[in-house]
């Protein structure tokens, strides 16, 4: 195991707790204490994911995850968010921002541990050399991870690529929220219905006048439909 993970996380004990584990399960990792800190050291560091407080001294949480999943240079770093914020509606603003996960205080350091190796698990997982076209605009290439609509590529986070990816994988055929959390997430019980609603709905929005083409069905989920 030799993935090295970014920490930004103000409180000291919590960060000591944090790095304790990480060290314990042989993840390599170095510490921020604010988002200045971490964005000038990121352009230079090779890192495989970021632990993310929300409540920074110099710039909110949600702002550091907006500004990463809208930069080419980082858009591709997962982000876990750890947060003592426990509402639903915190952990959906976190999904539509793109963070891959949400771990709220107090957690299990092992909870934390299992996250980090699952998102990292999905990222690491090679996509098959297939390009997939619909509808003539939108073009799929996993083999690159890249979406194109008209010729012009689209960022896409990890979650609305995959998303994107399952449904055109079997083109008209109706995917439940259930079978796409299955598919995408393995399952993990913290995934919530919910959150692959506002991936799709993020997905759409990117997506511009192609967004025609991903449906819903509703009360069962959705497809792609040319």
């Amino acid at each position: 195991m030799n993935e090295k993970i970014a920490v930004l996380e103000d409180e000291q004990d919590i960060l000591d707790l944090i790095t304790l584990h990480l060290k314990k399960n042989g993840f390599r990792f170095r510490t921020f204490t604010s988002a200045g800190e971490f964005f000038k050291a990121a352009g230079n560091e090779n890192f495989q994911l970021l632990l993310l407080d929300l409540i920074l001294p110099d710039m909110d949480g949600t702002e550091v995850c907006r500004k990463i999943k809208s930069d080419p240079v980082f858009s591709h770093l997962p982000v876990i968010m750890v947060t003592a914020k426990t509402e639903e509606t915190d952990k959906i603003v976190g999904l539509e921002l793109g963070a891959d996960d949400y771990v709220t205080k107090p957690f299990s350091p092992k909870e934390l541990i299992a996250r980090v190796r699952a998102v990292l698990r999905r990222y690491a997982r090679e996509p098959e050399g297939e390009i997939i076209n619909i509808g003539g605009t939108v073009v799929i290439d996993a083999q690159k991870r890249q979406v194109s609509v008209s010729g012009k590529k689209v960022e896409l986070t990890f979650a609305e690529f995959g998303i994107l990816s399952i449904l055109a994988s079997r083109k008209g055929w109706v995917f439940t929220r259930e079978k796409i959390i299955d598919e995408l997430w393995e399952g993990e019980k913290a995934v919530i219905e919910r959150s692959v609603d506002v991936h799709v709905k993020n997905l759409r929005d990117k997506l511009g006048a192609a967004k025609k083409h991903v449906k819903n069905v509703r009360g069962v989920g959705y497809k792609i439909e040319e």
